[in-house]
């Protein structure tokens, strides 16, 4: 998870001092500067509680007084548009300050919205989260700061109390998702890093899951560095969905390079892989059936995975069925010959018999 200050504080670079100057690091998902070296220049990254991580739902804890999130001012805007911007590593949108969430300890204000998303190889790999193993296509967050306790958040993203994020998982459904358009309409336009366009401020709400009383919630980090420990999760049972038409667009249509470069790379696979919970509880604020929980794709395989059995043992019962009136016809019909035999037999033989 990419983590941004009012200014998107986080971003692509972090300085270590130099003597005299400043030496930049810049850090990448794969190749040297990729997911196993990022403990070597950012400590934290190597830290017992990282994230994202994969929920065991059989394991989460039931909380029953963790209270359903409350989005504050996220249907509210004002006529000024939003900013949307590619900066290498994701699409990131800075929020007004005056949207924040409810439902948690603290009073956190919004600073920002950024997704991550696979390559387009699997319909399955591309949310940074798993529940039970299983990726999604894509992952939505929302970073928030405590703004109850800090000034802003280059002061709290260095607390373990200071941040709160909403992690929503996407998958491929067969209706194009208006409240996402609003964003990925506009992709075309960021293509490159660096890129930026302003685009007419929307409802954020519309990007949540209906269901904002059932959810996961740990402690954990951001998800790219420099790794802060800092996140406090909340990670929605309920997915959203994307028409794949506007899950290829988020995958394939930017670059984590500036335009003009000589070999310019694609912006996909942007998704750190799961970290050990190690001695972390992962809450439930709803209780666990013990039943798997199918998605939308699932649900559809099933369904026309039932219909077809039902044809093949109807077909299966109509073969059965038909092979048995055969084998009666079969059987009437040597009756038949045999009584008809029989008669002729006795017809013959009666002249026979007559004569003196």
């Amino acid at each position: 998870m990419d983590a941004c200050g009012t200014s998107l504080v986080l971003i692509l670079l972090f300085w270590l001092d130099a003597g005299s100057g400043a030496a930049e690091i810049y850090w990448t998902y794969s190749g040297q500067m990729g997911q196993p070296q990022w403990s070597e220049f950012f400590p934290d990254c190597g830290g017992s509680g990282q994230s994202p991580i994969n929920v065991d739902s059989a394991q989460a804890k039931f909380e029953p007084r963790l209270a359903a999130m409350r989005p504050l001012g996220y249907s509210q805007h004002s006529n000024e548009p939003f900013t949307l911007s590619n900066n290498g590593h994701t699409v990131v949108m800075p929020l007004p300050s005056w949207m924040g969430l409810g439902g948690l300890p603290w009073q956190f204000s919004a600073v920002q919205l950024h997704l991550h998303w696979g390559n387009g190889a699997s319909l399955e790999t591309g949310s940074e989260h798993t529940i039970n193993g299983r990726s999604t296509a894509a992952e939505l967050h929302i970073v928030h700061y405590n703004s109850e306790l800090y000034e802003n958040i280059s002061m709290a993203m260095t607390q373990r109390d200071g941040l709160a994020v909403l992690g929503v998982l996407m998958e491929v459904g067969e209706e194009t998702n208006q409240a996402y358009a609003n964003i990925i309409n506009y992709l075309s336009r960021i293509r490159h890093a660096g890129e930026k366009v302003t685009i007419p401020a929307f409802d954020v709400q519309t990007l949540l899951p209906r269901d904002l009383r059932s959810y996961y919630r740990y402690n954990g980090s951001l998800t790219t560095p420099p790794c802060y420990q800092s996140v406090l999760w909340t990670v929605f049972r309920e997915t959203v969905q994307l028409s794949l038409p506007q899950l290829v667009k988020l995958e394939t249509l930017l670059y984590s390079t500036e335009e003009g470069t000589s070999e310019p790379l694609a912006l996909q696979d942007n998704y750190r892989a799961t970290q050990p919970l190690n001695q972390r509880v992962v809450l439930a604020s709803f209780k666990h059936t013990g039943g798997k929980v199918y998605n939308a794709g699932e649900i559809a395989a099933i369904v026309v995975g039932t219909l077809c059995g039902c044809v093949g043992l109807a077909v299966i019962i109509r073969f059965i069925i038909k092979t048995i009136r055969s084998k009666d016809m079969g059987k009437a019909l040597k009756q038949d010959m045999a009584l008809k035999t029989t008669s002729e037999s006795s017809r013959s033989a009666e002249p026979a018999q007559s004569e003196p």
